[in-house]
């Protein structure tokens, strides 16, 4: 399925946000990538245990096509992967932090 990036109305910045971290792993993965820097693709599966090997692809590819995230491969057998979070990646960070937080707070009260 193609995915669109909406110019949405003034006023709706939120909206933009969400289209680029919404998805059931990506804010988990790019948990992952600020803690760590760089993660293999196995390190982000064993990582998150619920989330199938398809899906964990799909949210990266997407990430990736966003410029989220990038992937570097290396021509080794077996192929190794690594994921890292690009310079306009890095700027979510104090979103993904604030995230952890409240999740934090939230789990402890709940």
């Amino acid at each position: 399925m193609k995915r669109h990036i909406y110019n949405c109305s003034e006023g709706c910045p939120v909206e933009s946000t969400l289209q680029i971290i919404s998805g059931k792993w990506k804010s988990v993965i790019l948990y992952h990538l600020i803690r760590q820097e760089v993660c293999r693709f196995s390190e982000l599966q064993k990582s998150m245990p619920n989330c199938s090997r398809r899906m964990l692809s799909l949210q990266l590819s997407e990430l990736e096509q966003d410029k989220i995230i990038s992937k570097k491969i290396y021509p080794v057998i077996p192929p190794k992967t690594e994921y890292r979070l690009t310079k306009l990646g890095k700027t979510l960070e104090p979103i993904i932090i604030e995230m952890e937080k409240w999740g934090r707070m939230y789990n402890s009260t709940h």
